[in-house]
């Protein structure tokens, strides 16, 4: 498909553009200049035009390995990824030194470039509209990002490159089918019951964690390429950037999230927009892989992160990060091992994995314990084998008598999967104490293999209720006083 790649100095408006032609508030947006940093990649529609569209980092003239410069060689990596950059300049105050610099740059790249002047609304943009002819890549292009002005004229330009773009992948899949058998056979089918990640529904991930734990890191060695920006500094991160890859034949979309603080250091706006996009990319994951620094695990903000995932729904995986730089592993894992039982009670049995992002040491197993988390997340158990397990249950422990009255638990059914939720029909479910309610729980992750994925149990009571409980019974009242009546006689 088609890629665009939107790129130009700090606040000129090219995060405010992408948020427009995707159609969601996807990036994050602030006055203050550089908030970009990362590659945003999304899917843009323009009129009857569909592209691809990628967010890029400030356009800096640092060249060394700084943050800056490290942000500038991704954005130069981003366009020649791309078949065509969107240079875009800001209108109101004009072509600057570094606006020069970069048009340069472009112009040696020899891709196609459209030239751009953002905020042209108004008179006070019309002198830098003009000057943006000076930068010698053709007629600039008027527009305004944030009320929608000259996307008409953008969908004109960007036609003939897409239409050209779509009939080169034409041809490719042509000669494709021509040198290979793509041909299926019957029993390539998916049945429904057999639900697997696919192209449409790809698995989500997010990887979330405390500032400077090697999220980033982690990603880029799973996909096998610098596709996020990291550093010896904290906080890199800023926006919650997904990724599409296919990991050993799984579809998958990861999700890379800014670094959780805790609440009380989160001060400032940009850093405060930062942790609600991450917690967002929480609930849109599947899979929650919650990394910790090998040096300083289970913090108290490691156990928040995790108890969130939890409480939302999510699988979770636990990654110790940095496991290359540990001496005395084996005591150092047994120590994990206890610290996570004791502090994570409710993930009792979720998977811990030691990994190291630096080295790519032990990606295998922590694929394999995302896919083994997911596939539990999805599990499904039959109402006969449920209920013959509370049989055994009730049998072993039956359910305390609370306020002089017995609590009778008649049926289990399973309503839903993506966490596994349960309906115990019974008497009295007010009064059903928490501890039982664990009990069940507990006894359900042991005999069903279901560990440390979130389990919801709502316990449900049945129609068969004393009817006139809480009503007067007039007819009785009329039928007493008639027998008084009668026996005054």
């Amino acid at each position: 498909m088609f890629t665009l790649a939107i790129v130009g100095r700090p606040n000129v408006g090219k995060s405010t553009l992408f948020n427009r032609l995707v159609g969601k508030k996807l990036a994050l947006v602030d006055d203050q200049p550089g908030v970009t940093r990362d590659l945003r990649e999304g899917a843009a529609r323009l009129g009857d035009l569909k592209f691809t569209v990628l967010d890029t980092a400030g356009l800096e003239e640092a060249t060394d390995d700084s943050l800056q410069g490290r942000m500038r060689r991704l954005t130069e990596r981003a366009v020649d990824l791309a078949d065509a950059a969107l240079f875009i300049v800001d209108a109101r105050v004009g072509i600057t030194p570094t606006d020069q610099v970069f048009a340069e740059i472009l112009r040696k790249k020899g891709g196609t470039v459209i030239l751009a002047a953002n905020k042209a609304e108004g008179r006070a943009a019309e002198s830098g509209f003009l000057e943006a002819y000076s930068l010698g890549l053709g007629d600039p292009l008027g527009l305004s990002a944030e009320h929608g002005e000259g996307m008409a004229e953008l969908s004109v330009i960007l036609r003939p490159l897409i239409e050209a773009a779509a009939k080169e992948d034409a041809n490719d899949e042509e000669m494709d089918e021509a040198d290979f058998d793509v041909s299926v056979s019957e029993d390539d089918g998916e049945t429904e019951a057999d639900w697997a990640p696919t192209e449409r529904r790809p698995l989500k991930i997010a990887v979330v964690g405390r500032p400077n734990a090697g999220k980033s890191t982690l990603i880029n060695q799973i996909i096998g390429q610098e596709r996020l920006l990291t550093g010896p500094e904290a906080g890199i991160t800023r926006d919650s950037i997904s990724v599409n890859f296919n990991w050993d034949g799984v579809p998958t979309r990861l999700f890379d999230t800014a670094g959780m603080r805790k609440r009380a250091k989160v001060v400032e706006k940009l850093e405060k927009l930062s942790v609600s996009d991450g917690l967002r990319a929480v609930k849109f994951a599947e899979v929650v892989v919650v990394l910790l620094d090998a040096d300083i695990p289970f913090e108290t903000q490691d156990l928040r992160i995790a108890d969130l995932a939890e409480r939302e729904g999510r699988a979770v995986v636990v990654a110790v990060n940095k496991w290359d730089l540990e001496e005395n592993r084996q005591e150092k894992l047994a120590e994990l091992k206890e610290q996570f039982e004791r502090l994570l009670p409710q993930l009792r049995g979720a998977p811990l994995v030691t990994v190291s992002a630096k080295t790519g040491r032990g990606m295998d197993r922590l694929q394999e314990a995302i896919l083994r988390a997911h596939a539990t997340w999805n599990r499904r158990v039959p109402t006969a084998a449920l209920n013959r397990w509370l049989a055994g249950m009730l049998e072993q422990h039956p359910p305390p008598a609370p306020q002089g009255k017995r609590i009778r638990l008649r049926y289990a059914t399973q309503v839903k999967t993506r966490p596994p939720g349960f309906v115990v029909m019974c008497s009295h479910p007010d009064l059903m104490p928490e501890s039982y309610s664990r009990y069940l729980v507990n006894g359900m992750r042991v005999d069903f293999d279901m560990p440390g994925t979130p389990i919801r149990l709502h316990m449900r009571g049945q129609g068969d209720a004393n009817p006139y409980k809480g009503r007067k019974r007039p007819e009785a009242s009329r039928l007493r006083k008639h027998t008084l009546g009668r026996r005054k006689d």
